[in-house]
């Protein structure tokens, strides 16, 4: 890994988009994750369904991942509300990838916050965080073929489908309906471009 890919920066990364904070994980996060978790809909091209303290465990590994770094998985809440509606982030994955070393970009959200822009919205922040802070020169995303939700916001993003870069996810099962996998691409130059076209 290269230190391009696991950048450290010297203090904790949250930020603010127009409705949304983006922040480190609180103790109260962990009820509403575990109810995101347990939605069907929610987790319909994810593996597999937690219990609670698999669901704990997930969101305790974010939390330190972001005390480690700085950066990585954060919490998203709703400045009107205060609301829990998920997390966004960059990540290093855990798997051995074809285009490995690597940060991706990725989010999940309660299905009552889908359909409102706050995925786009929370992923910009974390992209601007990524290339403009943390110094990256690319970002990837990745989906199972079948969601077309995700694909979607990758696209808004100014993210490109690496059509060549279509891959089985090592960590889904052989057969499995969910192991192929898209591939998104960003680049920093194309970041500064979606950047200024839409300034």
């Amino acid at each position: 890994m290269t230190d391009e890919s696991t950048p450290t920066p010297p203090h904790l990364i949250e930020f603010d988009t127009p409705r949304l904070r983006v922040r480190q994980w609180r103790e109260s996060d962990l009820a509403p994750f575990f109810a995101l978790a347990c939605d069907p809909q929610v987790m319909e091209f994810l593996l597999p369904l937690p219990t609670r303290a698999e669901s704990d465990a997930a969101a305790n590994r974010a939390r330190a991942l972001v005390a480690q770094n700085g950066w990585g998985f954060w919490a998203v809440e709703r400045k009107d509300t205060g609301e829990f509606i998920g997390f966004t982030g960059l990540n290093v994955p855990m798997a051995t990838l074809p285009f490995s070393p690597c940060v991706e970009i990725g989010w999940r959200l309660a299905r009552a916050s889908w359909g409102q822009g706050f995925a786009t919205e929370a992923a910009r922040g974390a992209l601007q965080v990524g290339f403009a802070q943390l110094g990256l020169n690319e970002i990837v995303a990745f989906t199972a073929e079948g969601n077309v939700r995700s694909a979607a916001v990758m696209t808004r993003l100014g993210m490109h489908e690496d059509v060549a870069g279509a891959f089985d996810h090592p960590a889904v099962p052989e057969g499995h309906v969910l192991r192929g996998h898209r591939l998104f691409r960003i680049g920093r130059a194309a970041w500064q471009a979606t950047r200024s076209a839409s300034e």
